[in-house]
């Protein structure tokens, strides 16, 4: 007859290796399960990214669509009051030459803004503060002063 305090030692100590075996596995299919659900999360946080992405940059075509749009209008506007001027004001004299002056540079300045655009005006500005930077750091610096003056009053 088998001792029973050995037997039970024996099978308390097999219940134990299969709880630490179990256990192991459990663990593992733990480790699983939170490695699976941290890639899920990864990936839908970049789904979200390119989402924000690609909503930002709709959004940043849309406003220069829109600049675009309103730029030219702008200059055809400006185009045709300067040939309404040129048209409604004086003809002779010294008024005559002020009022041609000033329509045909209405006129000129209207269809720059019709032909280049929101983004040929800033292309243009970009190269004349690169040839010119101290008076375009200057012009900054005395607008900030009378905006400055303004806010403050």
């Amino acid at each position: 007859m088998a001792n029973p305090t050995t037997s039970t030692k024996d099978f308390g100590h097999s219940t134990g290796e299969q709880f630490k075996e179990k256990g192991g596995q459990v663990a593992d299919k733990a480790k699983e399960a939170a490695s699976g659900m941290a890639s899920k999360a990864k990936e839908a946080v970049s789904a979200v990214g390119d989402m924000v992405s690609d909503a930002a940059s709709s959004v940043g075509s849309t406003i220069s669509k829109s600049a675009e749009r309103a730029t030219t209008a702008t200059g055809s506007g400006v185009r045709h009051l300067g040939e309404t001027i040129k048209e409604k004001g004086p003809q002779e004299g010294m008024f005559g030459g002020a009022t041609r002056a000033v329509a045909d540079t209405l006129s000129q300045g209207g269809k720059y803004l019709e032909q280049e655009g929101f983004n040929g005006m800033m292309e243009d500005v970009t190269e004349l503060v690169r040839r010119n930077p101290m008076p375009a750091v200057l012009l900054g610096i005395g607008l900030g002063f009378l905006l400055g003056r303004t806010l403050r009053s």
